[in-house]
């Protein structure tokens, strides 16, 4: 397997020649090893090995990082929400009548129309702006009717 073979060149590392290190660091990095101690060679020789055989940072990571080093405090962002799964069905009692929803790949179908958001559903619904998760008892231990 290719996991086990980058973990046992990776735990082979340490026990290297430092001269072997600076070879690897030209073949990771095309270009010759800084003046490093060991340690820190092999520490970024398995970073490297790992980032090539498992992706990097995220571009989101990489912003935050990058924001955090200049001294920008990073803006929050919107918490994911669990999506609900393709077809499930709300049922929302409103005014008296029944509202029945089924939630669709991109975006959520209700009497014959599709709209992006919970919200413009339960704008549609009510007239009013509402936040669709409230509306539909989605938030915080409420429990919509949910027909699957």
């Amino acid at each position: 397997m290719q996991n086990d073979r980058l973990e046992q060149d990776i735990a082979e590392l340490p026990a290297q020649p430092i001269t072997a290190l600076k070879d690897l660091w030209l073949s990771y990095f095309n270009e010759p090893a800084p003046k490093f101690n060991k340690v820190t060679l092999v520490n970024k020789l398995a970073y490297r090995m790992q980032e090539l055989a498992y992706g990097g940072l995220s571009s989101d990571t990489r912003n935050l990082l990058r924001d955090l080093a200049d001294g920008r405090k990073p803006t929050p962002k919107r918490k994911h929400r669990e999506r609900l799964a393709i077809g499930t069905r709300l049922i929302r009692i409103h005014n008296g009548v029944e509202h029945r929803v089924t939630v669709l790949a991109k975006g959520y179908e209700y009497n014959g129309r599709v709209y992006r958001t919970l919200s413009g559903v339960a704008k549609g619904i009510t007239g009013t702006v509402w936040n669709g998760y409230i509306f539909f008892g989605l938030k915080k231990g409420d429990a919509p009717k949910v027909v699957s």
